[in-house]
């Protein structure tokens, strides 16, 4: 073998020490001048082909004009240094493309033969030359360079951490519940009332006594709260972690088929399983009673989010446990900030990105404040002003575009607000249709929740059926070039912006698909599981899209992090550019099959929306 070949590189680190071994023993050289035919389109190819030095061109069969001489063939892809070709050719007995040497050029050379061996001894293996995206990605996040995906992270709730609850009837006094509860060293029951189970802890039984003054002969089912937060046993552990910081609670309920009573997980022994410290900032916001204390906990984000990616932790989960704590801080604001007798009467919105719940860096913030039609507050754009301030100071940079709270266009009454966006609907400058795409994506985070409704279903009455309206829409998707060449390889060789070539066609259009089937889901994720479940996506292209976006979040987040903590005021202030000579080439093919997924779905979407190139 020789000594150029890399057994560290992917697919072959998959192999184990008897694999590898084999293919040391059978890996044979080829040497290729300029224009020589390497694979024939219509014949076996020798094996798969490993690219010490030079570069080869991918073709289809060209076809004789009418004189029958041959029309110039296209190219598909080019392959360079360390590149390989020819797995598919040979795993399927016949090439369909020519492989041509664009330069001389030297390969390292598997035999088919040697191949097939190793895909059936080896799944992996085997997956990875299969060319799907998914279970590539998945190969490289679990054995790629600079990862580790931690085991306890993919624990499910099943694995060993359900608690068998204390349960009473109904007709239980406090006092013997209270009895109980010490006997059991319990924190907690389950009051059961009928068919219905509900929540009581020991907070929940010294206010009845204490503060409320109530008799020790009255039924515990009076003080339990029947909305339970509830989790299926097979959800991922992380997920209710999560639910724990949204909904500020300790405990979750465990739900199995049929409503049937499973038991408790308990927050410490969630807790135990993670090496973050997301709780410890998740109890700090909740126990923040001042601005400053607040803004400790909210600074304390950055090294979360380190925490996270040094452990692997995969970045749907990543962006869900971000989203909750960011929600919470916001909250938190709001409450510390806007007068109680006030906060009845307005809603706090989050939009854009942090409204999809897909911002995981501070890059800056869009938010928007309703109010109820008639309200008088003449300190209302003081205290937006203020809150806009605290959050720059807690970290959240000011949006570029002045999209805040602090600017009167975006605080509006439900009529004001519900006017804007079919104003915005109706007209085709840039301007707005910018504005509406962020506004789609609003989530309500705090104050009144029904006045956001309110506003919202009475813009999807308006838009509903409208052809125009989402043809229009749509072409924002496609305002951008996929940074690919016409031979399929990366086109900017230094850096690249990922959310015009990659992240911004996904969000958009599938923002309008959803907005078309009026889907109330933001997150770009959950769109898509959405689309396809109304048979309005195809599943593969659905399944492909959400690892394309996610490969294009990760890949932006590590950079991201690393020009944050190179900064000595701990910014990042091109947080949408990928440097691609930072990247591995693992990183780089990942990259280069997300971007081809991306053109794609572009396509079809252009058909499906009747937008000429």
């Amino acid at each position: 073998m020789s000594d150029s070949f890399k057994m560290d590189n992917l697919p072959f680190s998959l192999l184990d020490a008897r694999e590898q071994a084999l293919v040391n023993d059978n890996l044979e050289t080829a040497c290729f001048q300029k224009g020589e035919v390497i694979i024939e389109a219509g014949k076996p190819p020798q094996g798969v082909f490993i690219i010490a030095t030079g570069r080869v061109a991918e073709s289809d069969v060209s076809e004789p004009d009418a004189d029958g001489k041959p029309l110039a063939s296209h190219v598909f892809v080019r392959y360079e240094d360390e590149d390989y070709f020819g797995g598919w050719s040979a795993i399927n007995g016949v090439a369909i493309h020519n492989f041509v040497a664009v330069e001389e050029t030297v390969c390292h050379v598997l035999p088919t033969s040697i191949l097939l061996e190793l895909m059936t001894s080896n799944h992996l293996f085997a997956d990875y030359f299969q060319q799907n995206l998914s279970a590539k990605r998945e190969i490289v996040a679990q054995h790629g360079q600079g990862q580790d995906m931690a085991e306890f992270m993919l624990a499910r709730i099943s694995d060993g951490l359900i608690r068998e609850p204390l349960i009473v009837p109904e007709g239980t006094s406090l006092h013997e519940a209270t009895r109980l509860m010490r006997e059991m060293k319990s924190d907690c029951l389950l009051a059961q009332k009928r068919s219905r189970h509900g929540m009581v802890t020991r907070t929940d039984l010294l206010d009845a006594v204490v503060l409320k003054g109530m008799p020790l002969e009255t039924d515990v089912c009076e003080i339990a709260s029947y909305r339970l937060i509830t989790a299926d046993p097979e959800d991922y552990l992380f997920n209710a972690l999560i639910l724990m910081t949204q909904h500020q609670i300790e405990r979750v309920v465990v739900m199995g088929e049929n409503h049937r009573l499973v038991g408790l997980v308990e927050l410490t022994d969630v807790l135990s399983h993670f090496s973050s410290h997301s709780h410890v900032i998740g109890l700090r916001v909740e126990r923040a009673n001042t601005l400053e204390e607040l803004r400790e906990a909210a600074l304390g984000l950055t090294d979360l989010i380190r925490a996270l990616i040094s452990t692997g932790v995969k970045i749907r989960f990543t962006m869900k446990l971000l989203a909750a704590m960011n929600g919470r801080i916001i909250s938190k604001l709001f409450d510390l900030i806007i007068p109680s007798d006030m906060r009845p009467h307005v809603c706090l919105m989050v939009m854009g990105s942090e409204g999809r719940g897909e911002q995981i860096m501070k890059t800056d913030q869009d938010n928007a404040l309703l109010v109820r039609n008639g309200l008088e507050w003449p300190g209302l754009m003081d205290t937006m002003r203020h809150f806009s301030e605290t959050l720059i100071s807690f970290g959240f940079p000011p949006c570029p575009g002045n999209i805040m709270v602090s600017n009167p266009e975006w605080v509006n009454s439900i009529d004001e607000w519900a006017r804007k966006l079919t104003q915005w609907s109706q007209n085709c400058d840039g301007l707005s249709v910018m504005n509406l795409a962020i506004a789609v994506d609003s989530k309500p985070i705090a104050g009144n929740i029904a006045l956001f409704k309110v506003a919202r279903n009475a813009f999807l009455r308006r838009v509903h059926s409208n052809d125009i309206f989402f043809s229009h829409f749509a072409k924002a998707a496609l305002s951008f070039d996929t940074p690919l060449t016409l031979f399929g390889n990366l086109k900017d060789k230094e850096q690249l912006d990922v959310k015009k070539g990659g992240i911004f066609p996904i969000v958009h259009g599938v923002r309008t698909m959803a907005l078309e089937q009026r889907i109330l889901e933001t997150n770009t994720f959950k769109r898509i599981e959405a689309l396809v479940a109304m048979g309005r996506m195809d599943k593969a292209m659905g399944e492909n899209l959400g690892e394309a976006l996610s490969i294009f979040i990760q890949l932006r987040l590590n950079q991201q992090m690393q020009r944050v903590e190179a900064s000595e005021e701990g910014l990042d202030r091109t947080p949408n550019t990928i440097d691609l000579q930072k990247l591995n080439k693992l990183e780089r093919d990942l990259l280069r099959d997300a971007l081809h997924i991306v053109k794609d779905f572009k396509k079809l979407f252009a058909m499906r929306y009747h937008i000429s190139s």
